[in-house]
């Protein structure tokens, strides 16, 4: 994943920051104070990255 995904996963993920566990929310935020200082996850945080973005952020179709 770029550096883009990972700023963008995260961006979304803050809207859902409530839904975390405990566990789920320290981690989370580490993720962002790494974020915030520029620098690049390593793979494993990525992935727990991909996971908890595929796990609480959901994409609905409007009705139209």
């Amino acid at each position: 994943m770029t550096h883009a995904d990972q700023k963008r996963m995260i961006r979304e993920l803050k809207d859902y920051e409530w839904k975390l566990t405990r566990d789920e929310t320290d981690e989370f935020r580490m993720m962002v104070r790494r974020d915030k200082d520029d620098e690049d996850l390593d793979e494993q945080a990525m992935k727990r990255l991909a996971a908890l973005h595929e796990r609480y952020v959901t994409y609905r179709k409007r009705p139209q």
